[in-house]
């Protein structure tokens, strides 16, 4: 149905569905001027689809949804996508039990302080990338309910959380999941997170998951199996507040880019790496750029027989820190950083 409206005002807008519409996805996509919404009338007993549904609806700044049955719906990926005027919403009425996909369901809601999930049943779901990406002014976030035996996909699920303080996963079952690429990403106020229940068997991209986590002081990785990352690229890029980390349980056989993995990491002092196989490697650039605090480094066990770029590897680095090699290319590198010393 098409409506052409010739003169500028508000207008009273009336949607009449059959009772047995099963998609809704879409409905309100891109009305980015709405800035009131009544859907009490709706009946949703059937509707199997609310993807999307009320994307990059921008001017929204409340939602009654408690009438809403969603029962049936299998997909809400993209539902609030860019609903950047939210500063609450309640969905404790939602049963997620059929749900199978949340992917950007929230991306964007850069307004949104509070956000209870705790009725929501994960059992089902296959996808949260980017699920909170850019909820930039939520400050607590209380997951322990999920479930997230069937997730696969977690990439960027917490990016930009800038003023997330609380992060509760303790119940996270990561087994099935295969990318964490960016999931704590410019998380910046977080100081501690609980990884210690992960299983990370079958991830293959860890690329900037802590990236400028800059208030992150404490981080223990000892239960990560890295056997299957192939990208370790920026991993803890700018996490300038982490004073030691201990990755010698890491298996890093099939890496081939560690650039920027520890850039920046100002404070700290102490990192070993003793466990490292770069055999695979082709970036190591940037690899401890500007890492001023560290005291001692040993890369014995490194091997750059395909690595093509080392390029400011070393560039900033505390002068007085000593590093243990044996590897031509890298202390060819080291030299060029003019004060390291070469034990």
């Amino acid at each position: 149905m098409k409506y052409k409206f010739n003169k500028e005002g508000d207008y009273i807008i009336y949607l009449i569905f059959n009772n047995d519409l099963t998609n809704m996805s879409y409905m309100f996509y891109n009305c980015s001027s709405l800035k009131e919404l009544n859907l009490l009338s709706f009946n949703t007993n059937q509707v199997t689809n609310m993807s999307y549904m009320f994307y990059n609806c921008s001017s929204l700044k409340e939602l009654n949804l408690s009438s809403f049955n969603t029962n049936q719906v299998t997909n809400m990926s993209f539902m609030f996508y860019n609903c950047s005027s939210f500063e609450q919403l309640n969905l404790l009425s939602f049963d997620t039990n059929q749900v199978t996909d949340m992917s950007y369901m929230f991306y964007n809601c850069s307004s949104l302080k509070e956000l209870n999930l705790s009725s929501f049943n994960t059992n089902q779901i296959t996808d949260m990338r980017m699920m909170f990406y850019n909820c930039s002014l939520l400050k607590e976030l209380n997951l322990s309910s999920f479930n997230t035996n069937q997730v696969i996909n977690m990439t960027e699920i917490f990016n930009n959380c800038l003023s997330l303080i609380e992060l509760n996963i303790s119940s996270f079952n990561t087994d099935n999941v295969t990318s964490m690429s960016y999931m704590f990403s410019e998380c910046i106020s977080l100081k501690e997170i609980y990884l210690s229940s992960f299983n990370t068997k079958q991830v293959s991209d860890m690329s900037y998951m802590f990236n400028k986590c800059s208030s992150l002081e404490k981080l223990n990785l000892s239960s990560f199996n890295t056997k299957q990352v192939n990208d370790m690229s920026y991993m803890f890029n700018e996490c300038t507040s982490l004073e030691k980390l201990n990755l010698s349980s890491f298996n890093t056989k099939e890496v081939t880019d560690m650039s920027y993995m520890f850039n920046k990491c100002s404070s700290l002092k102490e990192l070993n790496l003793s466990s490292f196989n770069t055999a695979q490697v082709t970036s190591m650039s940037y690899m401890f750029n500007e890492c001023i605090s560290l005291k001692e480094l040993n890369l014995s066990l490194f091997n750059t027989k395909q690595v093509t770029n080392v390029s400011k590897m070393f560039d900033s680095i505390n002068k007085k820190c000593k590093i243990k090699c044996k590897d031509k290319q890298i202390l060819q590198e080291i030299k060029k950083s003019k004060g390291c010393i070469i034990v």
